[in-house]
């Protein structure tokens, strides 16, 4: 009698969708030319790290993560590219309208992946998990020109695990009554929260495979590895794994930050810099359907301390150039014109509905800078986020070539 719980029945319905190699996707699609060859893309400067690399360049040991110079000494012939997170983003909101087509329980799990819970949407799509996993493909495919990985499963975990097993471009689908079969010959680090320090725990108790795992009892796990991670691991070698598909919650705040290739100490560029991040976070309000009142400033020096400093609008925005005046006012108001900075970021707080009405102040032009900034954003939609920038930005030698953060906080 094997340790598993009852399976449920019915086909399963957790459904996790991943882009394959999404930002060398994405570059490879606008530059046709690069097709078949292999691609990095990553920050190019001296702290620059991989964010994104075709599955061609793997067997080099290529991976997300690792400095770029040391992608370079591996995959000498590779194409290094810059990236462009504006792009990036447009492309996986659009991703995201074609996963909540399907249903409306969606949980992102970044810009390029994603878990669906298709319980309640089975019935209406035909009842059949593979099917619907190949049109998400075949959508995917024909709408933003990538491809993307399906698994599905009874569970998170296992989903996940299927569609890794998948890649690139491909679908697997585990019933119940194959989960067993399936993570049983998986080696112990494809299981979640085995790193290095865990596998080589493991490995001294002479446990190699899930199936290992599994057939050893409860209570040693926990003796090697701690009460909670010895029973975490034992469920998920027997394809237990609780946890439900959670829609995305609203934004509390949204932003971006830049960590420079070298320290900064000249205002202009930092000066910049809060130009062309207070765009791209009015961007994303707009995209989003949100406008925020706070708008806090990041600024990190070079010995990592970081600070932050906020103020809180009389009405909420959208508008960069809104955005870019008070993070501009919070940085000289903390006197740092010659400071050495390694990083700066801009975010926007306390967001409602961007469409709420908006008290007008005495003489104010009913039209303005949110207008052209919308119609600047059908620009970009069209022709790419690099098609339109502010004029002083245009000769910035940097502005696609430094890591960035994270574009969205939860």
């Amino acid at each position: 009698m094997s340790d598993m719980s009852a399976s449920p029945a019915g086909p399963p319905t957790v459904m996790h969708v991943d882009m394959d190699a999404f930002y060398a996707s994405v570059e490879i699609r606008r530059r046709p030319e690069l097709r078949g060859k292999p691609v990095v893309v990553g920050a190019l400067g001296p702290r620059g790290v991989v964010l994104s690399a075709t599955h061609d360049v793997r067997p080099y040991g290529v991976r997300a993560g690792q400095p770029v110079g040391r992608a370079r000494r591996l995959c000498p012939q590779a194409v290094f590219l810059p990236p462009d997170h504006d792009e990036y983003a447009t492309v996986s909101a659009n991703v995201m309208e074609v996963f909540r087509a399907v249903t409306p329980v969606v949980e992102p799990l970044s810009l390029d992946e994603a878990f669906l819970d298709l319980s309640g949407s089975l019935r209406r799509l035909g009842g059949d998990p593979a099917h619907i996993g190949e049109q998400i493909r075949a959508r995917v495919a024909d709408e933003q020109g990538i491809t993307c990985s399906v698994g599905v499963a009874s569970t998170k975990f296992v989903a996940k695990l299927a569609g890794a097993t998948a890649k690139p471009d491909g679908l697997r689908v585990v019933p119940d009554d194959e989960v067993l079969e399936f993570l049983h010959p998986l080696p112990v680090d494809r299981l979640w929260g085995v790193g290095e320090r865990t596998e080589a725990a493991l490995t001294r108790l002479g446990l190699h495979t899930v199936g290992d795992i599994a057939h050893t009892p409860a209570a040693t796990l926990c003796r090697a590895l701690g009460q909670a991670a010895g029973r975490h691991l034992h469920a998920l070698a027997w394809g237990r794994d609780e946890r439900p598909v959670v829609p995305s919650e609203p934004e509390r705040s949204i932003g971006t930050e830049e960590t420079f290739p070298a320290d900064v100490d000249d205002p202009a560029v930092v000066r910049r810099t809060l130009l062309r991040l207070a765009g791209r976070t009015g961007a994303r309000l707009r995209a989003a359907g949100l406008a925020g009142r706070t708008v806090t400033l990041k600024v990190r020096f070079s010995d990592f301390t970081t600070l932050t400093r906020s103020k809180t609008l009389r009405d909420a925005t959208d508008v960069g150039r809104d955005i870019y005046a008070t993070a501009c006012a919070l940085h000289a108001g903390l006197g740092l014109e010659r400071a050495r900075l390694r990083l700066v970021g801009v975010r926007v707080e306390h967001l409602v509905p961007g469409d709420r009405p908006r008290q007008m102040v005495l003489g104010e032009r009913a039209r303005g800078w949110s207008e052209v900034e919308r119609a600047a954003d059908a620009v970009r939609d069209r022709f790419g986020g690099r098609a339109l920038a502010p004029a002083s930005l245009l000769a910035d030698p940097g502005r696609d070539g430094r890591s960035r953060g994270p574009g969205t906080r939860r």
